[in-house]
């Protein structure tokens, strides 16, 4: 068999496991996410333990594996120059970085979180995940937006984290950093740890300024979603407001099941 040959064949079985519709294929893009959120779990208990000496080869195995993950999934590719250029894919190379260069970009492998939130929305596996669970129809939106608020204050613990553990004695910890975040972001504020520092303060003046907002926003999303997920029968459109009596798009009178309450 020729070396073209079996490249071609190699590329096509990954785009099977791609952008297939197969169980086949649905696994593996499960098991995409898995791995992300293994490696998120890593960072909470790597962040926990400081110093160890399996930090540092583990961020080079985990480097290696997301390196070729992705050389994989651009080689699967047909518009190889749209996808290099995304912004998912330049997220996965700064990902990719923070792992290799612990020694000169400490602590940034926090940065893998942000990669689980764009897989949620790639490799097909929101229309997986509608097709094989009738639970996740029911609830796409809430689960998006827990997933989205989640993720927000993981990567505000981990900034605070990675900016203050080294110079800060009230932050010892993971778990430190996200009480202090859940506090300034609840406008809570008990006083009891505060960021040392410029760069500490600046810190908290952004999350004070931007974080609140943005926090108080991505929770009412959760518990009251302004939107429902409905078929209009006459244009199919999907999206409605949750009190909607008529489609916004053509005017159908929709019959969208509600509780009573608004």
């Amino acid at each position: 068999m020729s070396g073209s040959s079996k490249a071609s064949r190699l590329r096509s079985a990954l785009r099977s496991l791609y952008f297939g519709n197969d169980e086949r294929a649905r696994r593996f893009r499960y098991g995409l996410v898995g791995f992300d959120v293994v490696t998120i779990a890593i960072f909470i208990v790597s962040a926990s333990v400081p110093g160890r000496w399996w930090i540092v080869p583990l961020d080079f195995g985990l480097g290696a594996v997301l390196t070729l993950e992705l050389a994989a999934r651009i080689y699967a590719e047909t518009n190889r120059r749209r996808h290099i250029l995304s912004l998912s894919t330049l997220t996965d190379v700064v990902v990719i970085c923070s792992l290799f260069l612990p020694a000169l970009i400490d602590n940034l492998g926090f940065l893998r979180i942000v990669r689980a939130l764009r897989l949620l929305r790639s490799y097909h596996l929101l229309r997986d995940l509608r097709a094989g669970s009738q639970w996740f129809r029911r609830y796409e939106d809430v689960i998006q937006r827990t997933l989205n608020l989640a993720i927000f204050i993981m990567i505000v613990t981990s900034l605070v984290y990675v900016s203050q553990h080294a110079i800060n004695p009230q932050i010892e910890s993971y778990i430190d950093a996200l009480y202090f975040t859940i506090t300034t972001l609840t406008t809570t504020g008990f006083g009891d740890i505060t960021l040392l520092g410029p760069g500490g303060r600046l810190l908290a003046v952004v999350i004070m300024v931007v974080g609140v907002g943005l926090f108080l926003r991505l929770l009412q999303a959760v518990f009251r979603p302004s939107k429902i997920r409905f078929e209009c029968p006459d244009c199919a459109l999907q999206i409605h407001d949750i009190d909607a009596v008529h489609c916004k798009h053509c005017g159908r009178v929709l019959a969208i099941p509600t509780e009573g309450v608004v």
